[in-house]
């Protein structure tokens, strides 16, 4: 199975960088990590998160293009993302990858249509309700195993980290998203990204201090 550099980012809006803010920025692979952007799809969003669920932009990021390089993994391997900075809010990531329909590479697919579908995900925990905690708190690298029976072919992965802190109100919670192309039974339920999300469901719109 391939890896095709094509998006990875976090969901941002365009505007000026903020130092406590932090990417994926790296691919882990074949138990190396990789250069900065080498195999991650860069964007014009600097670091900042996209709130917009419904935004082009929520699919690989805003202004995202073409990554310079191509990385190989098996199915059934584990690969993963660095961060430049360890994660410095409350919230859960989710992985997810996306078949490169047939004539186009995953240089090229832009991740649009209903073609997703989620591989990983590291959640919050609760004791009943009382209180909540997220294992991704200060983490700098998320790693997933390929599921073991994708059919041969070019991929899209996408990851994203939904910080949480503001998600009180709607639009409040913040979506990191990094996504890279990768090539290898195909998955039969599939999402669209913009899509997956309305912003009103409760691991999204919730107030993550009080009450739970």
């Amino acid at each position: 199975m391939k890896f095709f550099t094509a998006a990875l980012g976090l969901a941002a809006i365009l505007v000026p960088q903020v130092a406590a803010h932090y990417r994926f920025t790296s691919l882990i692979v074949n138990g190396t990590t990789t250069g900065e952007y080498q195999y991650v799809k860069p964007y014009t969003n600097i670091n900042s998160p996209v709130t917009d669920v419904s935004s082009t932009g929520f699919t690989c990021n805003i202004g995202a293009s073409s990554a310079p390089g191509i990385a190989w993994a098996k199915a059934g391997s584990s690969i993963g993302f660095k961060t430049d900075i360890p994660i410095s809010h409350p919230g859960v990531i989710n992985v997810y990858m996306a078949k490169v329909p047939s004539g186009q590479t995953a240089a090229t697919f832009t991740g649009t249509g209903k073609v997703w579908f989620k591989v990983s995900q590291l959640s919050a925990v609760t004791n009943g309700g009382t209180s909540i905690t997220f294992p991704a708190d200060n983490i700098t690298s998320y790693s997933f195993t390929i599921p073991s029976k994708l059919a041969p072919g070019d991929y899209l992965v996408r990851i994203e980290h939904i910080a949480l802190h503001g998600a009180s109100t709607f639009g409040g919670a913040q979506f990191y998203i990094h996504v890279f192309g990768t090539g290898t039974s195909s998955p039969t339920s599939l999402v669209s990204i913009p899509g997956v999300y309305t912003g009103n469901e409760p691991g999204i719109l919730i107030n993550i201090y009080w009450p739970i």
